[in-house]
């Protein structure tokens, strides 16, 4: 998407950003919390057998008209969208996610790579599984989220480069297990082309192993926290408060949607998603 075709304003408008960021660091970070604060994750409508579309045109409605939330692919589309408009430099790349993996896992996640100055930082405004902060692309760099996990980025022989979390586990969606530093994702710090985009975001969306077409997830952060459904868990961390239900009633699920996550479903909708019991 063009500059001069990227509703800039209805954009911020929908994370609730009052301002223009600055083109720094303070920036990026002000916009990607944003981002994460405001516009949900889920795969819903990949449950739903509605298919992906990633193009910025088909984001941009879905994700800022709409009001719906979406996973990695259209979040940070829409994200890389935003940055050109604001006059960053930025470009994508995939990424292998690592949490609950027992083999090498498929190239199922993607993020930024973004220019400020004569540094390279990662930012990612489309993780449904917790929220990492942008930081600059160094080995051993270590940042605190506002959640109180630790992240490191730390070089990897096999795989590039490896993203660890130290963290409750509270604050991720139920996969990010284990004490001290966990892998979550690694990467190539290459940028990618929209068809190795498009490819990966297909395999995400349709195939039987990926686990987009096996659980529904939906997430948003929270000021301190994180709050999830996984299927018919929910679960929610704020600071040192801690709540969690499985959902029995659809009607539940469908207003927990609403009121938590701002994703506004018909029951038929709901009943067709098939994580709760009719």
């Amino acid at each position: 998407m063009s500059e001069t075709a990227f509703d800039l304003d209805a954009y911020l408008a929908r994370i609730r950003l009052p301002a223009r960021p600055t083109v720094d660091s303070y920036g990026l970070a002000a916009l990607q919390r944003a981002h994460r604060l405001a516009i949900p994750f889920e795969n819903l409508d990949v449950l739903l057998g509605r298919g992906i579309a990633i193009d910025s045109e088909s984001v941009f409605a879905k994700l800022v008209t709409a009001g719906r939330g979406g996973y990695c692919f259209e979040h940070n589309r829409l994200f890389l969208d935003a940055l050109a408009a604001l006059g960053f430099v930025a470009s994508p790349v995939l990424a292998r996610v690592w949490l609950g993996a027992t083999d090498v896992p498929p190239l199922t996640h993607t993020f930024s790579l973004v220019t400020l100055g004569e540094e390279i930082w990662i930012a990612d405004a489309g993780f449904g599984g917790s929220y990492t902060p942008p930081m600059p692309l160094i080995a051993g760099t270590e940042v605190s989220a506002p959640d109180g996990a630790t992240f490191r980025l730390e070089q990897n022989d096999a795989h590039g480069w490896m993203l660890l979390r130290d963290g409750d586990p509270a604050t991720t969606d139920g996969r990010g297990t284990g004490s001290g530093f966990q892998p979550q994702y690694s990467f190539a710090a290459v940028p990618v082309h929209a068809t190795d985009l498009a490819l990966s975001n297909h395999w995400t969306s349709t195939a039987p192993q990926s686990r987009f077409r096996q659980v529904g997830v939906v997430s948003i952060v929270l000021p301190n926290g994180l709050a999830s459904l996984t299927d018919a868990r929910y679960r929610r961390r704020a600071g040192g408060e801690e709540t969690q239900a499985i959902i029995t009633d659809p009607r539940v699920y469908r207003m927990r949607l609403s009121m938590m996550f701002g994703i506004t479903l018909s029951a038929e909708d709901v009943a067709a998603l098939g994580v709760v019991a009719a």
